[in-house]
């Protein structure tokens, strides 16, 4: 879809105010996908050259500019550190309804700020207890949780003007052990329901995470694997009907049981071998 409001691109580096109209740009896969009649002015990221993934003791920074082919390739990386964690990683990037012409270009960033319900690096960054690192126009910074990013179907923490630098990873929850399950309406089609989860042996911690289906992630905790019927009679306290995404992609109530069901299979996948 064409942009035809914007006026001009220009390199973000430049110190120019930030005024109403402007737009980061990265990838532009979700940019151009929708309307953007406001819109006058892009700053373009990609000029600022950023490292896509750095891998450290402490975790694995992901660039908001990183692609999710960079990121596909680092988790199918033989030898790679956190095998646990590079099997989700995996898993989500494949989980992106588009072909592999669009993780070229298509950033982890540009998903996250796009909120979009099926977006899976919101379901990647949620499960991982990633942190956000967010910039402001001034060059101050602060961090949000991922579970805190994405507020609501398009709508994040983001106030005007900052911009999402990158999302660490830490890596006692890539060194976890992981699940995810998914279900569209037809083969290859957009995410109605993602549930994924992780599992801690040492500490019993064993989280669900709920995506897709929901209008923003919604993660359950608890010190021990749960009972069938102890989860699932949690998560229909959390997944009140307002919550539930309702358009093209799936009904509400079906979403809903969908989210139930594929829960139910990550918790078996986690306990598998369980005592």
């Amino acid at each position: 879809m064409d942009l035809a409001s914007v006026r001009e691109v220009v390199d973000a580096r430049c110190a120019l105010p930030w005024t109403c109209g402007d737009a980061w740009l990265a990838g532009g896969t979700s940019l151009f996908a929708e309307p953007g009649p406001g819109i006058v002015r892009l700053r373009d990221l990609t000029a600022l050259g950023w490292k896509p993934l750095a891998a450290t003791g402490e975790g694995l920074e992901v660039a908001a500019t990183c692609t999710v082919a960079e990121l596909l390739s680092f988790a199918e990386t033989p030898d790679a550190p956190w095998p646990q964690g590079r099997a989700l990683i995996a898993a989500c990037c494949r989980a992106f309804s588009s072909s592999f012409k669009v993780w070229n270009v298509a950033t982890v960033g540009g998903n996250l700020c796009a909120a979009l319900p099926a977006g899976p690096m919101i379901s990647l960054a949620v499960t991982l207890r990633g942190h956000c690192r967010v910039q402001a126009p001034d060059g101050g910074e602060r961090h949000i949780p991922a579970a805190d990013f994405v507020t609501g179907a398009g709508t994040t923490a983001l106030r005007p003007g900052e911009l999402l630098r990158s999302v660490t990873l830490p890596a006692a929850a890539l060194g976890e052990r992981s699940a995810l399950r998914q279900v569209s309406l037809r083969p290859l089609g957009r995410s109605a329901a993602l549930v994924t989860g992780t599992c801690e042996a040492a500490a019993r911690h064993l989280a669900v995470t709920v995506t897709a289906a929901t209008r923003r992630p919604v993660t359950l905790t608890f010190s021990g694997p749960p009972s069938a019927a102890r989860l699932r009679r949690e998560l229909l306290e959390h997944l009140p009907t307002g919550l539930i995404a309702d358009d093209v992609h799936g009904c509400p109530a079906w979403r809903r049981q969908m989210a139930l069901h594929l829960a139910d299979e990550v918790l078996r996948d986690l306990t598998a071998g369980e005592v």
